[in-house]
């Protein structure tokens, strides 16, 4: 019955009257009316009609009460048949009746109601089905209603992919800018460049086209003032990069820092961060993660692309209105933008729908699923049809491995999984203390210091190794090759060269093979060293490609050796039946690759989602088990030293509102001991159903800062009627006292279906019914408290009242539970910032 307008007024003749007002919407359409009549059978004796035209009705009823049906609101008699004459009704608005801008939104840094945003997009759902039977205009609203998720899902994946395309190929090319420049066209990378080149060149790195500073500038490409010059050069790149990216980061978008990740998840769980999402920071963040990723610092891009795409996705929303005006519709559509993320940072569009699911998403419907894959789907396609690599690949570090691994193998592969478990849970304390002492102390106050002497040092200790000095995409694809007959890497360097095909034997280890795993053992020793301090800083950072870089040097190093124990005990019982001298029995790089994925989870606590992105980098069915071995060991080993990944870690210390759907709750506490307030604590701040006036309201809201409050029958029953949200209070009084006129503090707010009888010069009533949760969620004082968190963690709950047969005892936020569990594992609960 949307769409139609009454009016009610009690006739100064007869108050057993009431005067219903229709106007044309309604007066046109029978059936409507009929619906009408059947709303009010219940409350009127009769119905009589007392005039008419084409324009509007009007009826006499014999009233048994008050009763709302539609859009109504009180009148005058003379202001009713004034209407009738052609000059319509004065209008006397019920704020609440007509959508008042601004009630059902949230502040900033508070936690949204899911059970009222699913209510709302159920109603208005509902609201289009039933208005698609009555037209075919109504009937294409509804289609393209339907259709608008699948095409915001098409605009997310192509915005994301082609900015994960323009990110790839920026960064390319200035991390190489560090090193030279493409004499031909400057604004090719160095591996672009040689492709250009036309002339013949010994070493895959060095052709004519691409020069060294040093050569610009000296005109020599050889010897100790060479050298220095290319030096100096790197340094002075790096540190212009990193200035440049944290400089904009605090002028512009101090959200554009970080990995993007932990705020992402508990934006994901309900929370509100106004501006983390917005365009400032999905331009300031793509810019400056080229700048950080150049600058050749220990971090990646893998982790803030996840932040890009979700910034797309939120801009995205606002082109949709049930995107835009519903919260957890967009979070829905802000878990399917990080899939996205992950598919244009690894070419894992399965891996990033999964990653999203078990790693990234609070509220993960099945439609979200098949929206998630399509999206992924859309952002691989368009970054392959960009192919910022050159390379028909989606990612840098693509691999195939050609020779079977044995099941002996799997020995060393679960020894990489206790090292990247090890790792994770080192990394996780150290990283977590750093950046606690950065914010406790005076070097938090100076994050640009910070990220100049950090890169500073990062670039003195990076240069003189080579393994170091790339970037770190380049670094896990040259560990994680398998090397060939015409592979000149010294990683490949053995002493013979014998082989079947394109693929090499095991052969002895040569001098410039041993040289390579002397850098390699050093470079592990800087990247976990230099990764602790890294991540955190006032710039984007991820730490996907830092964590696989350390696992790939730690399986190179093993592979290699398995290598060589293979070529010289090939007469070991390990080895009989399977590897023959002269064979290709070990491969390191594979070695590499479970080593990767071996640290990644120990730091992250990734599983399903890790061993499938894995898969999809290397193509290989046949490798799963190793990478499955080496996951869940790298798990079970970090979980025995705590069972927070990073980004809980960083979560928990920011002090974010985040309950943790894998965390149990042990402890036998009831909501009673719970719940505020506390025995010590003054009264639960309540309204009454009706008895106070607007002055009186306002004066409670001002002098406390709770986000919302229960409405009771009264002060001495407390019985329970509903609750009402701060900021839905503060707006609708507002709202009423500058569109009804009459309202003032002394008018009296009731939240009951019927108006209290007034003085008759009392001022106008406002009724505030409309904005009350008349279903608020209750548990009683005896409800254990694991099946409380439960409630909370499956419904999105931003609070809970407590009652005793029906009776307000008091109320559990999302809050009193975090600083209840904090208290049970003796940490601060004050360290839980926002309400």
């Amino acid at each position: 019955m949307s769409g139609w307008f009454v009016c009610v007024c009690t006739p100064s003749t007869d108050p057993t009257n009431i005067y219903i007002y229709i106007t044309y919407p309604v007066y046109t359409r029978m059936k409507t009316l009929l619906s009408f009549m059947h709303c009010f059978s219940n409350f009127l004796y009769s119905i009589t009609t007392v005039r008419s035209n084409s324009d509007c009705l009007l009826l006499l009823a014999l009233s048994r009460g008050w009763y709302k049906c539609g859009k109504w609101e009180y009148l005058r008699e003379e202001d009713i048949f004034t209407g009738m004459n052609g000059n319509g009704p004065s209008k006397l608005v019920d704020p609440l009746e007509d959508l008042v801008p601004g009630v059902g939104t949230y502040e900033d840094f508070n936690t949204i109601d899911w059970v009222r945003e699913k209510s709302k997009d159920r109603d208005r759902h509902r609201e289009i089905t039933n208005k698609s039977r009555q037209s075919t205009v109504a009937l294409l609203h509804s289609l393209c209603d339907a259709f608008s998720g699948w095409l915001l899902m098409l605009l997310v994946g192509l915005m994301s992919g082609a900015l994960a395309g323009g990110i790839d190929i920026a960064a390319h090319w200035l991390s190489d800018l560090k090193g030279g420049v493409c004499l031909t066209d400057f604004w090719f990378n160095h591996e672009h460049c040689c492709w250009m080149s036309n002339e013949t060149f010994q070493e895959r790195d060095r052709c004519p086209e691409w020069q060294s500073w040093a050569e610009l500038i000296t005109g020599k490409s050889e010897g100790a003032f060479a050298y220095i010059m290319n030096y100096m050069m790197y340094i002075f790149w790096a540190l212009l990069f990193s200035l440049l990216a944290v400089t904009l980061v605090r002028a512009f978008a101090p959200y554009a820092c970080g990995s993007g990740i932990p705020e992402i998840k508990t934006i994901l769980s309900g929370f509100i961060i106004r501006g983390y999402l917005g365009k400032w920071t999905l331009i300031i963040k793509t810019i400056t993660l080229v700048l950080a990723v150049s600058s050749g610092l220990s971090l990646g891009k893998e982790g803030p692309l996840v932040h890009v795409a979700c910034c797309c996705a939120n801009i995205l929303c606002h082109l949709f209105t049930k995107y835009r005006k519903n919260e957890a519709k967009r979070r829905e559509v802000l878990s399917a933008a990080a899939a996205v993320g992950v598919s244009v940072a690894f070419g894992a569009p399965i891996g990033g729908v999964l990653f999203s699911l078990e790693e990234v998403s609070y509220y993960f419907p099945l439609k979200t699923l098949w929206r998630s894959f399509f999206a992924a789907l859309v952002a691989a396609f368009t970054l392959r049809s960009i192919n910022p690599f050159g390379n028909s690949r989606l990612v840098l570090f693509y691999v195939e491995f050609h020779a079977p691994w044995h099941l002996v193998e799997l020995a060393p592969f679960v020894l990489l999984g206790i090292f990247g478990g090890l790792w994770g849970a080192l990394f996780i304390r150290a990283n977590i203390a750093w950046c606690r002492r950065r914010k406790s102390t005076r070097l938090g106050h100076y994050p640009v210091i910070e990220v100049l002497v950090v890169t500073a040092m990062t670039a003195l200790l990076a240069f003189p190794n080579s393994y170091t000095r790339m970037s770190g995409a380049e670094l896990i694809s040259e560990l994680f090759n398998d090397c060939s007959l015409l592979d000149s890497s010294q990683l490949c360097a053995n002493t013979t060269d014998t082989g079947v095909g394109n693929s090499l034997a095991d052969r002895p280890a040569g001098e410039n093979l041993y040289t390579a795993l002397w850098q390699l053992a050093l470079a592990l020793i800087f990247k976990m060293l230099i990764t602790v301090i890294t991540f955190g800083m006032k710039v984007p950072s991820g730490l996907f490609i830092p964590s696989m870089a350390v696992g790939a040097i730690a399986g190179r190093l093993l592979g290699v050796g398995m290598e060589q124990l293979a070529y010289y005990h090939h007469d070991w019982v390990i080895f009989k039946g399977w590897c023959s001298q002269g064979a290709d029995c070990i491969t390191p790089g594979l070695y590499a690759m479970v080593g990767a994925a071996a640290c990644l989870g120990g730091v992250t606590r990734m599983t399903v989602s890790l061993v499938v992105i894995m898969f999809e980098l290397t193509g290989g069915l046949e490798y799963i088990v190793p990478l499955m071995a080496a996951t869940m060991t790298s798990k079970w080993v970090a979980d025995a030293f705590g069972r927070e990944g990073i980004y809980e870690a960083h979560i928990r210390l920011n002090g974010y509102p985040f309950l943790e759907p894998k965390e149990e709750f042990e402890h036998s506490s009831l909501a009673v001991d719970v719940m505020r307030p506390r025995r010590s604590d003054p009264a639960l701040a309540v309204l009454t159903q009706d008895g106070m006036t607007v002055g009186e309201v306002e004066t409670l809201v001002e002098s406390t800062h709770y986000s919302g409050f229960p409405v009771v029958v009264s002060q001495e029953s407390q019985r329970l009627v509903g609750f009402v949200f701060r900021r839905d209070l503060l707006i609708s009084i507002d709202n009423a006292r500058k569109r009804q006129e009459g309202i003032v503090s002394t008018s009296q707010v009731f939240f009951s279906e019927h108006a209290p009888s007034q003085p008759p010069d009392a001022p106008p009533p406002l009724r505030l019914r409309g904005i009350m949760d008349l279903s608020p969620f209750t548990v009683t004082d005896h409800t254990p408290m694991d099946i409380t968190v439960d409630i909370f963690r499956k419904l999105g709950l931003r609070q809970c009242l407590v009652t005793h047969n029906g009776r307000l005892l008091g109320i559990i936020t999302k809050k009193d539970i975090l600083k209840h569990m904090a208290q049970i594992a003796n940490r601060d609960p004050d360290s839980i910032l926002f309400n």
